[in-house]
């Protein structure tokens, strides 16, 4: 079995992809887009001390930071 993304672009490809789905041709399962379920499974494949939810809050603030002065220092000049 091959797992495929799709972005659909036309509607109409909903009705075709049912059809397939309704076959046994292909099948559909609920996409985890959720961060907390991304969080967890990566927690579970990490080392015996995970990055908690406030280190990772921490990284991004940092990342974020450091764009912004990027940003600010491009338009300065």
């Amino acid at each position: 079995m091959k797992t495929y993304q799709i972005d659909i672009l036309n509607p109409k490809a909903i009705k075709l992809l049912q059809d397939l789905a309704d076959l046994d041709l292909i099948s559909f399962r609920k996409a985890e887009n959720n961060i907390e379920n991304v969080i967890k499974r990566l927690r579970k494949k990490a080392s015996s001390n995970p990055p908690t939810l406030e280190d990772i809050t921490k990284e991004v603030e940092i990342v974020r930071a450091k764009r912004y002065a990027a940003k600010k220092k491009q338009s300065n000049n």
